[in-house]
């Protein structure tokens, strides 16, 4: 236990020292800032838990529906209690590789004052510049395609309200406020989003399941899931897709007053999670069936109300939050590649950051297909990312005895066991390559090729009811 008190010290001290030093500049100014350090400037357990729990569900709420159409019923609660818990210990196996790092570095004197520490760093200072290599390629490009996918739900959802314009113009407008984003500098400063952005997660949820119950099933309602197995895949992997939010777990950790503390706060995130996405997906693929293979957003069959509205008003809202929160690591590296890192002007560090919104803004007007690209991103990224990765570095790191001698967190209370904890990350490892990378990867880009050569590159709106022809215009009784 011993080098495990010494690391959390180590962490603890340093922590304090920042702490103290922040305490005392805000003494001279409290009066002024006091409202603005409780909306903009947070770091506590609390504040990791809104940030874990609202990031995780956003967009993929609407998906669910059509992923359980695509499973059953049955399957697609199961798949989802299955990736919750899967994935809340990958993020556990990724906060204690952070201590980790962290405490060998501190032990050497090194500072992050003014330096965010990322998972790429993590894995470079405990397993070498590969590693460095291979995760930096992967949670880029996930976090990439992350905040695509946030774009392309905006546009998504707002024709749902507004469809006199169509969804690749949609996706112009807020391609353009989500840049906006590049003057939050880190994710200290998202307290107020994250808790309001949980509360608009929770509004949506409910209101899907709510409406759906009180809509009642539709007639000759069919619930043939799953199907096919490439459906069936394709709807598994979204599930892991849904539950492979946590990219951004160092970020959040380095944002933390006491990261040390964050060890169960993403299990805590997604048992809340569960009370959102099982009773709104159970009950809006009871109301529609089968319908829901053709509907890859949840809001296209639910009726018009002003309910409905402002569940879309407010999921516009969380994702922008989403993006924000996608983007900023992605700022954060393109910042250390072009030494602006430490800079300390908001204004500078935004103009800097603005490169980074760009391919996003482009990617999301080629490939506008809401829902399917879920799929193709967890079978091909998320899968290594954030399930793959974590494992198998959490292998090596402690492969020797030295290293789980000294190591700075010991397993858990409920796996006391090396061999216990290595067995699970090799069943971890195992299941996510052949199921997720393997199936998963094949259904996926089955399904997205076939979306691609029904509605093609840069569709102008996808999944949009068509336009009525000339003929039936021409049928039509004139009064």
């Amino acid at each position: 236990m011993l080098p495990q008190k010494q690391a959390e010290e180590a962490i603890v001290s340093n922590l304090n020292e920042t702490e103290h030093e922040g305490k005392e500049e805000s003494k001279d100014s409290q009066a002024m800032f006091g409202v603005k350090n409780l909306l903009w400037h947070g770091g506590s357990s609390w504040d990791a838990w809104f940030s874990c729990a609202s990031n995780q569900v956003a967009q993929v709420l609407l998906t669910l529906p059509y992923s359980f159409s695509q499973l059953g019923m049955l399957s697609g609660i199961l798949f989802q209690v299955f990736y919750g818990i899967m994935g809340s210990w990958t993020a556990y196996l990724i906060s204690v590789l952070y201590i980790e790092y962290r405490s060998r570095k501190e032990k050497e004197n090194v500072s992050f004052k003014n330096h965010v520490i990322q998972w790429f760093e993590v894995l470079d200072g405990l397993l070498g510049p590969y590693w460095k290599a291979i995760g930096l390629a992967f949670n880029c490009t996930f976090l990439l395609f992350g905040s695509v996918i946030q774009l392309i739900a905006c546009a998504s959802n707002i024709y749902y309200i507004n469809d006199h314009l169509d969804k690749r113009t949609w996706t112009y407008i807020f391609g353009a406020c989500c840049a906006t984003t590049v003057f939050i500098p880190s994710f200290h400063n998202y307290r107020i989003w994250s808790f309001l952005g949980l509360g608009m997660t929770t509004y949506t949820a409910w209101y899907m399941a709510i409406a759906a119950l009180v809509h009642g099933q539709v007639e000759n309602v069919h619930h043939s899931g799953p199907k096919s197995l490439v459906l069936y895949f394709t709807g598994a992997t979204n599930i892991l897709y849904t539950f492979g939010g946590h990219a951004v777990t160092v970020e959040v950790m380095h944002a933390m007053w006491k990261p040390q503390k964050f060890k169960y706060i993403y299990l805590m995130a997604t048992l809340y999670v569960f009370t959102l996405t099982i009773p709104s997906a159970t009950a809006v693929y009871w109301a529609f069936g089968d319908q829901l293979l053709n509907h890859s957003n949840a809001f296209s069959l639910l009726p018009k109300s002003g309910f409905r509205d402002a569940a879309v008003i407010l999921m516009l809202i969380h994702q922008f939050i989403t993006f924000g929160f996608a983007c900023t690591p992605l700022y954060f590296v393109w910042e250390k590649v072009i030494g602006m890192h430490d800079t300390k002007s908001i204004c500078l560090r935004a103009v800097a950051r603005l490169p980074v919104v760009i391919p996003i803004w482009f990617l999301a007007i080629i490939f506008p297909f809401f829902g399917p690209i879920n799929s193709a991103v967890g079978a091909l990224l998320v899968s290594f990312t954030v399930y793959i990765i974590p494992a198998l570095a959490h292998m090596l790191t402690y492969r020797k005895a030295s290293a789980r001698q000294n190591a700075a967190e010991k397993p858990p209370f409920f796996l006391p066991s090396w061999v216990g904890m290595y067995a699970l990350n090799a069943f971890v490892v195992a299941w996510v390559l052949v199921v997720g990378f393997g199936f998963g990867g094949w259904a996926s880009m089955t399904n997205f090729v076939r979306q691609v050569d029904t509605f093609g590159l840069f569709a102008k709106c996808y999944q949009c009811k068509a336009p009525p022809s000339a003929a039936t215009v021409a049928a039509a009784p004139h009064h």
